[in-house]
């Protein structure tokens, strides 16, 4: 079982800067792909940002592709979100996930295996 918790939520005004952070449990989260998700009040979870076990591959959703950077340090079994740049619209719930037998960088939520308790991100305008 792999524990996932997230941190460094909190409240920013637009244009503003956040870095969440995601510490795994586990002597194999390198070989985890590891998103991050987000939901927002009244809305469905979608996904924000993947990257690969290794760490070369990424992809983001169109709305925060410039904006958001997923990185990760398999030394220290964590992945972040560098979020820049925020925008109200950007308001949610973010969860960190965790896909134990990656093909690829999964994109859709069922695809991922382990889930954090989500820290909770507010944009002010």
């Amino acid at each position: 079982q792999v524990q996932l918790v997230e941190s460094g939520g909190g409240l920013v005004q637009a244009g503003g800067s956040l870095r969440l952070s995601c510490a795994a449990s586990g002597r194999t989260f390198s070989t985890y792909a590891m998103g991050w998700f987000r939901q927002a009040p009244g809305k469905e979870r979608e996904f924000v940002a993947g990257i690969s076990s290794s760490g070369g591959s990424t992809y983001y959703v169109y709305s925060v592709k410039g904006r958001f950077t997923i990185s990760r340090d398999n030394a220290k079994n964590t992945v972040y979100l560098q979020m820049n740049s925020l925008k109200p619209e950007d308001t949610a719930v973010y969860y960190c996930a965790a896909d134990r037998t990656p093909v690829a960088v999964p994109l859709r939520a069922y695809e991922y295996d382990y889930w954090g308790q989500g820290t909770l991100v507010t944009v002010s305008s």
